[in-house]
């Protein structure tokens, strides 16, 4: 457990206090909590809480630099949805710039693909620059070899504690009874491979090298204070995706992208279109079952000011227009480069709720 600038040791403590939850909190990974359900997810929220500040857990408080940072969870499956508007619409005048920006269906319904679990990597992890097929438009024939278009995609990730029945969708009500906690996540995208592969069934190859996640998952019951409504709907909803007399489903998390050390962009995570609840509903409404360590992510956030934008090929308008940072010019990211993802949302009394940092340096292709 992240305590400020130190490192709780809480399967160490558990033992030592005599915690009733000791048998979940001493296993290597969270999966044994995460599969415990909400009713337990609340009470050793709450022990813990009477922890912190005790001089019997000094001895079990290290400095986070001196700790090993290994993934939190076993991921049993990685979804990443496409539910900002802003980042869509970008997208779509970028590769449509003389049709609609956003496809019939998008307003509709929360658009996702799956991804690769076992590619998910904890934060710090070196990401080695993919190789693959890449064909520019006068290009006559594709070509092989390391990506030229690396990027980068700053996302809000879900993880599933409590499984689902298969045949039985979850509806919005029951997010909070599966959904355990929020993490960060950078599903770093190589473009020019995903142009040439993705028609017509989306990504592959492009997207399933690497896709990094935080060290530490944020309990939802932690980000109480940050919901907020998400943006009006212009479309009329289908019941099963009408949140309109739900409980708020958004959540003010404020995101930080920095190349380098530089910040380049802010994204707010309060304007997505598609709320996490939806997202989920609209993953398990043909049946689909959940397990314990599913991972979904919310797609590349990005708001309505250049600033705001969530990627480099939004950032740089695919090239067209390079960032300057202190080490030179980037439209998309050179062997070397270290990006790093931070955010916080508004906790109780004025406080400030921290989510774990992405970050990620990027080595030379195998």
């Amino acid at each position: 457990m992240r305590y400020g600038s130190r490192v709780l040791d809480v399967p160490t403590a558990a033992g030592a206090l005599g915690s009733p939850h000791a048998d979940l909190l001493t296993q290597p990974t969270l999966g044994g909590l995460l599969a415990a359900g909400r009713p337990v997810w609340e009470a050793v929220r709450a022990e813990i809480a009477t922890w912190i500040g005790y001089p019997a857990i000094e001895p079990f408080l290290h400095p986070v630099a001196g700790v090993t940072m290994h993934l939190p969870f076993a991921v049993a499956d990685y979804t990443d949805f496409y539910a900002s508007e802003h980042h869509a619409t970008n997208v779509g005048r970028i590769f449509r710039p003389d049709g609609d920006a956003l496809t019939p269906n998008w307003k509709h319904l929360p658009i996702g693909y799956h991804g690769r679990a076992g590619t998910v990597v904890v934060s710090g992890t070196p990401v080695a620059r993919p190789s693959g097929q890449r064909k520019a438009a006068a290009d006559p024939a594709p070509s092989f070899g390391p990506s030229r278009r690396l990027d980068i995609e700053a996302e809000v990730g879900f993880v599933v504690g409590t499984p689902s029945r298969l045949g039985e969708p979850v509806p919005l009500a029951d997010f909070r009874d599966h959904v355990f906690g929020v993490c960060l996540v950078n599903d770093w995208s190589a473009r020019d491979i995903q142009a040439w592969e993705y028609v017509p069934l989306g990504p592959f190859l492009g997207k399933s090298f690497a896709t990094s996640v935080s060290a530490w998952i944020t309990p939802l019951a932690a980000l109480d204070a940050a919901r907020t409504a998400p943006p009006s709907r212009d479309e009329p909803l289908l019941p099963y995706l009408d949140d309109s007399g739900a409980e708020p489903g958004g959540l003010d998390i404020k995101i930080s992208v920095a190349v380098n050390g530089h910040t380049v962009s802010e994204p707010p995570f309060s304007t997505m279109y598609w709320t996490a609840a939806q997202q989920l509903a609209h993953m398990t409404v043909n049946g689909a079952a959940l397990r314990t360590g599913d991972l979904f992510a919310s797609g590349t956030v990005s708001g309505p000011e250049p600033h705001q934008r969530g990627s480099l090929l939004e950032l740089t308008w695919a090239g067209r227009d390079p960032l300057d940072l202190p080490g030179g010019k980037r439209t998309f990211l050179e062997d070397g480069d270290e990006v790093t993802l931070t955010a916080w949302a508004p906790g109780p009394d004025g406080t400030r709720t921290g989510l774990g940092e992405v970050r990620g340096r990027i080595v030379p292709a195998a």
